[in-house]
């Protein structure tokens, strides 16, 4: 049997998502990524044991590399403003510096893989979040509401700004690129709107 070779491991993932997010996942195929990392066949299933496989590995992985970059300087009692202020930043942050890893993540969160039972949960970021807003409700920052309703309210528009940002243009067609001033007129909007 052979023994792994963690730099071909990387190559693996790392032409499996650029394939991915250029491609979509009908465009990955074993024997196209084998050809793409320059590896053979039989060498991505030293490492996974199918495709199904390999791409969880892919999102657990940028989880857990998102979670961490999220949670960087974060507390959950941190004001509301403060606190949401620096997840704004945190996530912008992930964005620009892994951005194959972020579009990979929207498109596996998009679909029924999602679902898959070794898909991880990462408890730390969630009960983070959680406790964040629960202190935001008990200090009276924010109104009760759904989850739901909090999460289209609260990231709802940082995400859109994050889509006209990757693409370049506004719906309209126009040249768009994300400034500091642009992000926090939005992020005061939102503050507004929760409280």
């Amino acid at each position: 049997m052979r023994s792994k070779n963690e730099h071909k491991e990387r190559l693996i993932r790392d032409k499996a998502m650029e394939m991915i997010v250029k491609e979509g996942f009908d465009g990955m195929g074993m024997q196209k990524l084998a050809k793409a990392a320059n590896v053979s066949p039989a060498t991505i299933y030293i490492y996974f044991k199918n495709r199904e496989d390999l791409l969880n590995h892919l999102y657990n992985e940028v989880q857990n590399t998102f979670s961490e970059v999220a949670l960087k300087g974060f507390s959950p009692d941190l004001s509301f403003e403060d606190g949401l202020w620096l997840q704004w930043q945190n996530r912008l942050r992930f964005i620009n510096e892994f951005p194959y890893q972020y579009q990979f993540y929207e498109q596996f969160r998009n679909s029924p893989l999602i679902n898959h039972s070794d898909v991880q949960l990462i408890m730390d970021f969630k009960t983070n979040m959680k406790l964040f807003l629960m202190n935001a409700l008990k200090n009276g920052e924010i109104k009760k509401m759904e989850p739901e309703v909090f999460w289209s309210l609260a990231y709802g528009p940082f995400y859109s700004l994050i889509k006209f940002h990757l693409q370049e243009k506004t719906m309209m067609g126009r040249h768009f690129k994300l400034s500091p001033a642009i992000l926090k007129t939005v992020f005061k909007q939102v503050i507004k709107s929760l409280q």
